[in-house]
């Protein structure tokens, strides 16, 4: 979600879905998309997309509080995007366990449904399997702010991998039409990259990255980080402070990042409580206690951090510019 947007206010954000797919040892799948891409080319990011209502179902219409909600569209776009992007088919056969289709039956499978020659659901039911729609955590929504050539309404959810999943995990990129890279590495190491601008990263990435690798930080006990993990999802508040965004459980959190001010090194400071214009009113947002901090293309990078909102704060203010910023 980048911080300098074209002005076209009148976009309505179209409904994505985006799965954090975590491996048996937590680590987490990012893409890197190609430089062509018309929205945020080069950038890693999660695999996801658009909701298709010929293979995923309808969403309620503009105007309706509904339309940002998760549902049932959203989990199966989210499912079926994944395999496009990836190749990792989150589907359980009639045992119970993940389908783990042929190298060949995958690769062709995954240009036939990109391509809508085939609807996902029937060739899912064709051999036997359904989609994991249940085993989806939603985390967060992140709606695109106003001003960008393309907006989006993205339903983000966590899949966890079973610890002694033994099919073939071996996700790779789309053959260069979206993506160049799949690469699986721990929460830390991505959010390592997005700070010292290796990768390019946007908001709804970081952000998530930065909260996962509070639990899941690299080798050692995955069914413990797991389990602490789990905990700290269902823990109500969601917050340190009394602002209203931490009585909003995680599932339903939505977030439209807003520039709030400028630090004294010269780094644009993104507030993550705002819910945006279409949802103005209704009670949602996002997260009030952390800012996001972005140092915007410095040599071709996008320098990107999470930051707890009350340090940034004890920063300004000890370097004398707490009148620059509004945070």
């Amino acid at each position: 979600m980048s911080t300098k947007p074209v002005p076209n206010m009148n976009d309505e954000p179209a409904p994505a879905g985006s799965v954090v797919l975590i491996s048996p040892t937590n680590e987490v799948l990012m893409l890197h998309r190609v430089r062509t891409a018309s929205a945020f080319p080069s950038a890693h990011a999660f695999a996801g997309g658009k909701v298709s209502e010929e293979q995923d179902g309808r969403v309620p219409p503009p105007g309706d509080p509904r339309r940002h909600v998760d549902s049932r569209a959203y989990r199966l776009c989210a499912i079926r995007e994944t395999f496009e992007e990836s190749g990792v088919l989150l589907a359980k056969d009639r045992t119970g366990q993940l389908v783990d289709l042929p190298e060949a039956t995958r690769k062709k499978m995954r240009v036939a449904v990109h391509k809508e020659e085939v609807k996902f659901v029937d060739w899912l039911k064709e051999i036997g399997a359904e989609p994991e729609l249940d085993a989806l955590i939603p985390f967060t929504r992140w709606i695109t702010p106003p001003g960008f050539p393309k907006r989006f309404s993205v339903q983000m959810y966590l899949y966890l991998l079973p610890l002694d999943y033994r099919g073939a995990l071996d996700p790779e990129h789309d053959g260069g039409l979206e993506h160049t890279q799949a690469e699986l590495a721990p929460p830390t190491e991505w959010t390592a990259r997005a700070l010292r601008g290796d990768v390019i990263m946007y908001e709804p990435q970081a952000y998530i990255l930065a909260v996962l690798g509070q639990f899941l930080t690299g080798p050692g006990d995955y069914a413990a980080q797991r389990a602490a993990l789990s905990s700290w999802l269902w823990r109500m508040p969601t917050g340190k402070t009394d602002h209203y965004t931490a009585q909003i459980p995680w599932a339903d959190k939505v977030f439209c990042p807003v520039h709030v001010g400028t630090t004294a090194s010269g780094k644009e400071i993104l507030a993550m409580e705002p819910a945006g214009p279409e949802l103005e009113g209704q009670g949602r947002g996002g997260d009030h206690d952390r800012v996001v901090l972005v140092n915007d293309w410095v040599q071709s990078s996008r320098h990107i951090e999470v930051r707890m909102r009350d340090e940034v704060e004890a920063e300004e203010r000890a370097a004398g510019a707490a009148p620059k910023s509004r945070v």
